[in-house]
């Protein structure tokens, strides 16, 4: 009977201090999950309001540039070389012919670009031009792979970086860093709570708590898929993860555009001969059939070569030879379903292949990080991508609002003690304790502006809390 008394007694004290290490350890994550909405929420709405504008706007581009884009001739298109001539006409001799998209079906528009050095990173210069009568049907100014239009364009980089250049990434890799911690922390707050019976009448606070977990629990997985594929652009997350990539293995293939070493060594002339010359061939310039001026006039070889290849996608882009020692490349920029973009290098010289790859080919992961991305700027699948992707915004956008009616509603009184996030971690068991800083000091690795962010919080944290305890 003693035996049996006395294990009942350690039964009940392991319980009585499991419900306490339960308690100061949900405490810290509630204290955690509110400092985050509270200081990294703005950056987060400004982030879900950008994102949402970007991916549900790609018909309304359509029509804003219909007459750039389409065009009423009818007949036999002109050859790639006479649409560049006309789009040449255009911007004169000085801009570097960058790259050709032929039109992708009867009444749209070719687009010639050009780069020029006012352009910002990833900017050309894109001449729209008929490919029946080669009228020219505009002059914009195109960013990226998928060749957004300035009206998208401007949305871009206000959800990428406030319109404040490489200094503005920071607050979408800030946003897109701590959206992963704050879906993850409202899943175990919900997680946790989901056992408590709820009172048959409620109040203002708890009908918005309960409306602002119901809401981020639905959207939980869309937020962490979000964050994970947008951190893949940012500039110091991003870093770290190219080199995990590069260190398993995953990826994305390219092509090899650097012409070959032994026709470099052979089209040197006649000093390729002497056996001194060695070292001198190795930074030798290639003998062009053409000069670089004149790239336009291999665009529809260089289009037949292509379509020989295999890839027969209507949406190519081609680029011209970065320098006398490229070939050029062709690339496939359809993202939507079935994924089509292959790659292939071509010789300027002879017209030989240097080198191809085919999306079919690329690695698993490779082909996940490719859909993840493409899933994240809503074109994956079309309607229903932008739909999805729309409706996880419009939650994010209800949840921040309804995270701050929540702070509203619950606000601390004047006078009244605040409640601290060191002074929580302070009540953690030590094995708790060093979880925390583990984790902490991992995730400040791995994403550097949520670390150095949240030892801003911390410090802005603990003399709220040394104030407190010295008033």
């Amino acid at each position: 009977m003693t035996n049996k008394t006395h294990d009942t007694s350690q039964l009940q004290s392991q319980t009585r201090m499991d419900n306490r290490t339960s308690a100061s350890l949900r405490a810290f994550v509630t204290r955690l999950h509110f400092y985050v909405g509270l200081f990294v929420g703005p950056f987060i709405l400004v982030a879900a309001v950008s994102g949402l504008l970007y991916v549900v706007t790609p018909q309304l581009e359509s029509w804003i540039y219909q007459d750039q884009l389409r065009t009423d001739s009818t007949g036999p298109a002109l050859s790639l070389a006479e649409q560049a001539a006309a789009a040449r006409a255009v911007v004169g001799d000085a801009p570097r012919l960058f790259a050709v998209r032929p039109a992708t079906a009867p009444g749209h528009t070719t687009r010639v670009q050009f780069s020029e050095p006012e352009h910002g990173p990833s900017e050309s210069r894109a001449i729209f031009v008929d490919p029946v009568t080669a009228e020219i049907r505009g002059d914009l100014i195109v960013y990226g792979t998928s060749g957004t239009l300035p009206f998208r364009t401007k949305i871009d980089y206000v959800h990428r970086s406030l319109l404040l250049g490489d200094f503005g990434r920071f607050y979408s890799e800030l946003a897109a860093s701590w959206l992963l911690v704050v879906a993850l922390g409202g899943v175990l707050l919900w997680w946790w709570r989901r056992d408590k019976r709820q009172p048959s009448t409620m109040n203002v606070s708890m009908r918005t708590r309960r409306l602002h977990g119901q809401i981020g629990i639905v959207i939980a997985l869309g937020l962490v898929f979000i964050g994970a594929t947008g951190l893949t652009w940012s500039e110091h997350a991003g870093g770290r993860i190219l080199q995990f990539r590069q260190a398993v293995g995953w990826i994305t293939p390219s092509v090899a555009t650097m012409l070959p070493e032994a026709t470099l060594s052979a089209s040197s002339g006649s000093h390729a001969d002497h056996a001194d010359h060695a070292d001198h061939a190795d930074h030798a310039m290639p003998t062009f059939a053409v000069s670089a001026t004149d790239y336009s006039a291999q665009l529809d070889q260089v289009e037949a070569i292509t379509r020989a290849s295999g890839i027969l996608s209507p949406m190519i882009e081609i680029q011209t030879p970065r320098s006398a020692d490229r070939g050029w490349m062709v690339r496939e920029y359809d993202r939507s379903w079935p994924t089509n973009v292959d790659i292939i290098a071509i010789d300027p010289r002879d017209m030989s292949v240097l080198d191809q790859t085919d999306f079919r080919s690329f690695p698993l992961f490779a082909k996940f990080i490719r859909w993840g991305i493409d899933f994240h700027m809503g074109i994956l699948f079309g309607i229903a991508n932008q739909l999805f992707m729309a409706a996880v915004a419009l939650g994010l956008i209800a949840s921040i609002v309804y995270g701050y009616r929540i702070w509203w509603l619950r606000r601390p009184t004047p006078g009244s003690a605040p409640r601290s996030l060191s002074e929580s971690w302070t009540r953690l068991t030590t094995g708790a304790k060093l979880g925390t800083l583990l984790t902490a000091a991992a995730l400040g690795w791995a994403m550097p502006v949520l670390g150095i962010s949240l030892v801003g919080f911390i410090a802005i944290d603990l003399v709220r809390w040394r104030m407190s305890r010295t008033t």
